[in-house]
C-alpha cells in the first residue's frame, strides 16, 4: 500500500518524457470510497504545453485520472504522451 505522503510530490512524466508538473494530492470519491484522480500542480513548461494559463501568483492543478498512471517510483510515469492530456480539467477546490 502506499500512503499519500509517500506520492506528494513526485513528478509525473508521460511517454514521451515530459514533465508536466508535480503531485499536488489526490481526488476521492466518498460514494466509491476510493481515489479516481491524482492533482497535478503544472510547471511553467506542462501550463504552456497543454496551453492553460499559469496565473504569475498561485497554479494550475489538472486532474489526471488514475487509469492514466502506468508506474511510479521516484516519478509518475503516464501510459500516454503529453499530446493526450491536452483535454485534461483544472481541479477546483
Amino acid at each position: 500500500m502506499v500512503s499519500i505522503k509517500e506520492i506528494n510530490g513526485l513528478k509525473v512524466v508521460t511517454t514521451d518524457a515530459f514533465a508536466i508538473g508535480e503531485v499536488d494530492g489526490v481526488e476521492f470519491d466518498p460514494q466509491k470510497m476510493i481515489i479516481t484522480h491524482l492533482r497535478v500542480d503544472l510547471s511553467k513548461e506542462g501550463a504552456n504545453e497543454l496551453r492553460l494559463k499559469k496565473p504569475k501568483l498561485g497554479s494550475v492543478i489538472v486532474c489526471v485520472p488514475l487509469s492514466l498512471v502506468q508506474a511510479y517510483g521516484h516519478v509518475i510515469n503516464l501510459n500516454v504522451p503529453i499530446a493526450d492530456l491536452k483535454n485534461l480539467q483544472e481541479c477546483r477546490g
